[in-house]
């Protein structure tokens, strides 16, 4: 199949995108500004077409036989009629061209009940694309489980800094939330329905909970501290919008229409998908841990850089926004030096166990001593050869994670700390037989403990970290010279 993705920088068009290639099907993309799909890795291996969903479409859409459209107006003020104008505009453009399959992803909403605004213009837009003569598969889901998508992230964000949270009356409403892998699977296979489909299709995932229990249960999932909760009946939705925007960095343009949307009970009314397009959906509980297996296998580099295609719907792309994915905090600090990068590295992998840390000694010291009361490994573990390192291996209170040798060193703190902690120590050629010396250290602060963890040895970070960058790099020089005397 012919396919137009809208929306492919958005946070399920670029996770849609690479299943669709996958799928066998050529893809053509829609965006306003290709410079934003330049860094994807498959860029390409797709069409790329300028353009914008209130313009004229007649380019993007011809030779098409599907349209995925994953487009919504949130950040606007009046994102409800710039939506109705972008679906007419769509919906016209396809009839005229032809286009066999309109597929959209609407909101799971009750019937019979004045909407919330957000909730009212997902739905009018799935009734444009109903009614505009070609085939249409509306599919309407309520809240996506997976790193990136914004109602998920305000769970996180909520339930990790809040350990006693305020809660308000729509926190008791039943909701049916979907992992994002399952409405991936739906989008893609939805190519496959009957041609003369053209309905609305509920979709949602095997647990139906209340937003209550939602939160609870990610606390259990990620590990953290039982949360208490204090019910505050008088909290409206407007209210809770601005509390959203003080304890969480989603933008108030996209928390308060999500959360005005909250006052409704959404529940799917009917599965009717299941029996065409079969298949088991993932529970909640795995969902949630889906979604945080990036911090708990400590593989966090396509968070780093964004330069690789993530291999999970969970795990974070170049275009999800900065807000998504999670807390995380870095100190990075770069050197050049005249050392080659040869030297430098032999300085880099001999780092630890008798040669310590480069800097502070006493600082490391006291922090291996207390490591060790807290039941920790301290940092009397070494290392196994004083040379050269693996991967896998233990060093002082590090594991080796990641090794390219001559380049770049990757360790795992196994340290007891509320979060995950890595040390990322990368070498460089530089002109003229020099090298750079980069050092990244990051931090995923788990519970509010985690995030005052960060600021309680932040104040350290410029004799600790500052001194490794400026030891390391002389240390390297020095070596240097000793061996041209």
């Amino acid at each position: 199949m012919r396919c137009l993705v809208t929306g492919s920088t958005g946070y399920l068009g670029g996770r849609l995108v690479p299943r669709l290639l996958a799928a066998g099907h050529d893809v053509r993309c829609l965006v306003r500004d290709p410079g934003k799909l330049r860094d994807v890795p498959w860029a390409g291996d797709v069409e790329i077409v300028r353009g914008d969903v209130l313009a004229d479409l007649g380019s993007a859409m011809r030779g098409i036989e599907v349209v995925h459209y994953l487009v919504h107006s949130l950040n606007d003020d009046d994102f409800a009629d710039a939506d109705r104008r972008a679906a007419r505009n769509t919906a016209q453009a396809a009839r005229e061209a032809g286009v066999g399959r309109i597929v959209y992803l609407g909101g799971l909403h009750p019937p019979d009940v004045e909407l919330s605004p957000h909730l009212a213009s997902r739905k009018e837009v799935g009734e444009i694309f109903l009614a505009s003569g070609v085939p249409s598969v509306v599919l309407q889901a309520a809240v996506i489980i997976g790193s990136g998508s914004a109602s998920f992230e305000m769970l996180r964000y909520l339930t990790e800094r809040l350990p006693v949270m305020v809660t308000p009356r729509w926190v008791h409403n039943r909701i049916q939330p979907i992992a994002v892998r399952d409405v991936l699977r739906y989008l893609v296979d939805c190519v496959t329905l009957p041609p003369d489909a053209n309905r609305t299709f509920d979709i949602g995932g095997p647990d139906v909970l209340t937003y209550l229990e939602m939160m609870l249960r990610y606390a259990e999932v990620a590990g953290l501290p039982k949360r208490r909760v204090l019910p505050v009946p008088v909290l409206t939705p407007k209210l809770s919008s601005h509390w959203v925007n003080l304890v969480t960095p989603v933008p108030r343009s996209i928390a308060a229409p999500l959360i005005e949307s909250l006052v409704h009970e959404v529940v799917c009314r009917e599965n009717d998908i299941a029996s065409l397009l079969p298949g088991a959906n993932i529970g909640y509980d795995r969902a949630v841990g889906l979604a945080l297996t990036k911090i708990r296998d400590a593989d966090v580099e396509t968070r780093w850089s964004g330069a690789s295609l993530p291999g999970a719907p969970s795990d974070p792309l170049p275009t999800d926004p900065e807000w998504s994915g999670g807390s995380m905090y870095t100190d990075v600090r770069e050197q050049r030096t005249t050392a080659s990068p040869e030297r430098l590295w032999e300085v880099v992998e001999g780092i630890g166990g008798e040669r310590g840390w480069y800097s502070f000694p006493l600082a490391w010291a006291v922090r291996g001593w207390a490591d060790r009361l807290a039941g920790g490994v301290g940092l009397r573990r070494g290392r196994r050869d004083p040379q050269r390192l693996q991967v896998g291996e233990a060093l002082d209170w590090w594991r080796v994670e990641e090794l390219d040798r001559g380049r770049l060193l990757r360790l795992r703190a196994e340290m007891k700390v509320p979060g995950g902690a890595w040390l990322e120590l990368q070498v460089a050629g530089a002109d003229a037989g020099e090298s750079t010396y980069r050092q990244r250290a990051v931090f995923v602060p788990r519970g509010l403990v985690g995030h005052l963890y960060w600021w309680l040895v932040l104040p350290f970070h410029g004799i600790v970290f500052g001194g490794m960058v400026r030891n390391i790099t002389s240390e390297a020089e020095l070596t240097s010279e000793f061996r041209k005397s």
